[in-house]
């Protein structure tokens, strides 16, 4: 399961910072400013695809209805925003929230903010993504300049690394539930499912590098470049740095244990089928 988890830093305005306790007001504050609310609601439809899909590829036909809702409740939005939000709240304890959240409610942080949802949804149609990716390939072959400026994106916020890293982890964690839930006819050793998942890593960087241009360039067409540059100088700065830490951070934790939950009740499924 490859993470996305592209959720990028935006630029700081010069506007007066509200005052704001560092605390999980803020974090909730700016938890909704972000809308990763919205984020969330798309991470659960891809959720129930995905679910679809281990059906088809581990008990073919065997899960239906009861699958479905098993996979439904495994991508709670509750719970998926309670982690998030107490996730920020520690990632963001020494950072200026009450700074980010004046740039999120701001009018260019609202258009960033709604160019990346758009684009996360519209992604979700295998034929836009196809088309996003396609047109990412050949600004990367021709060397377009907007290219250049994803790429310094991508560096600053080491978002193909995070990514990935992401991913292995999540994959990971599959394995485990699917261990823990008695899957495979001998217990699976540590050992051997990080050398099956490190197998998968070239496959995952692949795809991932392949899915994050596309949806780079695809949410941030509408930019001028100095928006865009505005924001890559804000991913250098510590304020930066820690919002894309703390983002990840919380992102990585909610689908480790999403993966875990899936392996899990995936095996009670397989031993059902055996039956």
């Amino acid at each position: 399961m490859t993470l996305r988890l592209a959720l990028p830093l935006m630029t700081l305005c010069a506007a007066p910072i509200p005052a704001l306790a560092q605390d999980e007001e803020g974090a909730q504050i700016l938890f909704d400013a972000m809308r990763l609310g919205d984020i969330i609601a798309v991470m659960q439809d891809e959720g129930v695809e995905y679910g679809a899909d281990l059906e088809d590829e581990m008990f073919p036909g065997q899960g239906g209805a009861a699958w479905r809702r098993v996979v439904e409740g495994i991508y709670d939005t509750e719970r998926m925003e309670s982690q998030l939000v107490s996730g920020l709240e520690r990632g963001l304890s020494d950072a200026d929230t009450a700074r980010l959240v004046t740039f999120f409610t701001s009018d260019l942080g609202r258009t960033i903010t709604d160019l990346e949802v758009a684009a996360r949804q519209a992604l979700r149609d295998e034929t836009v993504e196809d088309a996003a990716e396609e047109r990412a390939a050949r600004m990367r072959a021709e060397e377009a300049p907007r290219i250049a400026m994803i790429e310094t994106l991508i560096e600053a916020n080491d978002l193909l690394e995070m990514n990935v890293a992401g991913a292995l982890n999540s994959n990971f964690a599959f394995y485990r539930g699917l261990d823990d839930g008695d899957a495979f006819p001998e217990a699976m050793g540590e050992s051997q499912m990080i050398a099956d998942v490190w197998a998968q890593e070239p496959e995952i960087r692949g795809d991932t590098e392949q899915w994050l241009y596309g949806f780079l360039t695809l949410a941030y067409e509408p930019l001028s470049d100095a928006d865009l540059d505005a924001y890559i100088s804000l991913s250098e700065t510590d304020t930066g740095q820690a919002l894309n830490s703390a983002l990840f951070g919380a992102f990585d934790r909610v689908f480790v244990d999403i993966s875990t939950d899936l392996g899990r009740a995936a095996a009670q499924f397989m031993q059902a089928q055996d039956i």
